[in-house]
């Protein structure tokens, strides 16, 4: 490998790189504005605005190094628009940032935002035209996979919340104070437990599922979106979130969502052990 060659390749590697960077930054803003859309918590707020401000700040580095390079606005391929149409629903969203009001449409802005920059950063184009194609596809898969096992760690956690506000709520209705019982968190405590484990894992969940997509597009040539795993994997994200949708409207309190924690993980030891052996693709489970 030349010189020149060799500047090339680490060129590539390093834009990939940042491309790469930039997609997770988005995706843990977007777990953070998903949080303050739920609570309208403000730190998680502050959070969210400095993640996407920095992804932002790199994304129009990136096309105003574009621009200076071609002397042109990086429109006229499809490759160059999709990055430019992320770009500017990022800049919406800053905009409408300032107040608390537009926290719905800045959240479902951002989703939609975070897609296009991942068609981007990881379209067939690219895969295909990058001299570092297979380093690529690996490190895709790997945040596709580590993104997956983040959302069942925290789907796992409400599962102990839960189990745990059960045992509590069984103690207290019998009355029994044993010597273990102070160790034991309150009622309170189990309950926020699992609720923040499903602000955080359905974002995360919902995330590997765009990145695996957008994977499987890109490096298979015979794929499915019915494929077995695909579905089950979504039919998970539409447990959580009904379970969510229920109990942040009442209809869904007190033992009733600790099982429903109970039943949903079932549910993701099911997709997580068993539903890759009816996949096309999923063949390393």
């Amino acid at each position: 490998m030349g010189a020149f060659e060799r500047l090339d390749h680490m060129a590539e590697l390093t834009a990939a790189r940042l491309d790469e960077f930039m997609v997770i930054l988005y995706a843990v803003s977007l777990v953070f504005y998903f949080i303050d859309y739920l609570k309208r918590d403000r730190r998680a707020h502050g959070m969210a605005f400095a993640l996407l401000l920095l992804v932002y700040l790199l994304q129009t580095m990136n096309i105003s190094i574009a621009i200076i390079q071609t002397k042109r606005m990086p429109i006229f391929s499809l490759f160059d628009s999709v990055y430019l149409y992320a770009w500017l629903l990022m800049t919406i969203s800053l905009i409408l940032h300032a107040s608390h009001k537009y926290s719905f449409m800045i959240f479902f802005l951002n989703v939609l935002g975070f897609i296009f920059l991942t068609i981007h950063t990881f379209g067939p184009t690219r895969i295909a035209e990058s001299p570092i194609r297979e380093s690529l596809i690996s490190e895709w898969l790997f945040i596709h996979i580590s993104f997956a096992i983040l959302s069942y760690v925290a789907f796992g956690i409400g599962f102990v919340f839960a189990v745990l506000y059960l045992l509590v709520y069984q103690l207290l209705k019998e009355k029994k104070w044993t010597k273990q019982f102070g160790r034991y968190p309150s009622l309170h405590q189990t309950t926020l437990g699992m609720k923040f484990s499903t602000y955080v894992g359905i974002p995360i969940l919902f995330i590997s599922l765009v990145l695996g997509i957008n994977w499987a597009n890109a490096v298979l040539d015979d794929w499915s979106l019915f494929d077995f795993k695909i579905v089950t994997s979504f039919v998970v994200l539409l447990i959580y979130g009904s379970m969510l949708f229920f109990q942040q409207r009442g209809k869904l309190q007190a033992n009733d969502y600790a099982w429903a924690h109970i039943i949903a993980f079932l549910v993701v030891i099911i997709n997580y052990f068993l539903a890759g052996r009816f996949s096309d693709f999923h063949y390393w489970l």
